[in-house]
């Protein structure tokens, strides 16, 4: 089964885009079609598989970080902060200011388009030469192992390396809920950088793999899905309305 791409923005542009990430089949479609069959590529070797340790505290160890506090340089707030980088790599954000309703907003819209036939989100499949658009992203090798999903990318800041080819015209409002919800990020983040900045501690941070700086996570509200990796056990981190979390990158880390 394979995903045919459209490219869109090269063919528009001929710019160089963002790396190479090979096609392959759609996640959803297997499930529709195959529900009860996972083909070899996406199992894991059993020593690369987590494993929960049941009798780990849960949700309420991660760090809580108070927005509100960090804005005014609160140095208790900040010292809290050091310790969730340090420590765990992970925090959560409450208090944060984006509204709740621009939140649903942003997942719905996601949602919806996840949800589409594929021939239309087909038409907003990554490049060849690009990792912006609709599919699974870096992937290298045909021996590569695969994650179990689907998903759409898009840059976003700065806005010059946006590429609108790749921004769905359905569901409607999916442009404007996106610019809404970066625009509201790029202000969160900017504290959080902001509030990084004055900690002078250097010790090493928390376990992570992400390359970037931070990753802000907006899960579903139903879904655990989400395990943080702290102390040899993986924790789960129970779905909170409203709270953002945050995943230090490698860059923070130096």
């Amino acid at each position: 089964m394979d995903v045919k791409t459209e490219n869109r923005s090269m063919q528009d542009d001929n710019g160089l885009g963002w790396g190479k990430s090979l096609p392959v089949p759609s996640v959803q479609e297997m499930v529709k079609n195959e529900s009860d069959t996972v083909p070899e590529r996406y199992i894991r070797e059993s020593k690369d598989r987590p494993v929960l340790d049941r009798q780990c505290q849960i949700t309420s160890e991660i760090p809580a970080i108070d927005f509100s506090l960090l804005v005014n340089r609160d140095e208790n707030e900040q010292k809290k902060l050091d310790f969730a980088c340090q420590k765990w790599g992970f925090f959560q954000l409450v208090n944060h200011g984006v509204a709740e309703e621009l939140l649903h907003k942003m997942e719905e819209v996601t949602r919806t388009f996840l949800e589409l036939p594929l021939v239309e989100k087909n038409k907003y499949a990554m490049a060849e030469n690009d990792i912006q658009g609709y599919r699974q992203a870096y992937v290298v090798s045909q021996d590569q192992k695969l994650d179990w999903n689907d998903l759409i990318f898009l840059l976003t800041y700065p806005p010059e390396c946006r590429n609108l080819n790749y921004w769905p015209l359905t569901p409607p409002g999916f442009k404007k809920t996106v610019e809404d919800y970066s625009t509201e990020i790029y202000r969160v983040t900017g504290e959080i950088y902001a509030n990084l900045s004055l900690i002078e501690e250097n010790d090493t941070l928390g376990r992570h793999s992400d390359g970037c700086a931070i990753t802000l996570l907006l899960r579903d509200d139903d879904i655990t899905g989400l395990q943080v990796k702290h102390e040899e056990s993986w924790i789960p981190v129970k779905p909170l309305p409203g709270v953002l979390v945050f995943n230090v990158g490698d860059i923070v880390e130096m």
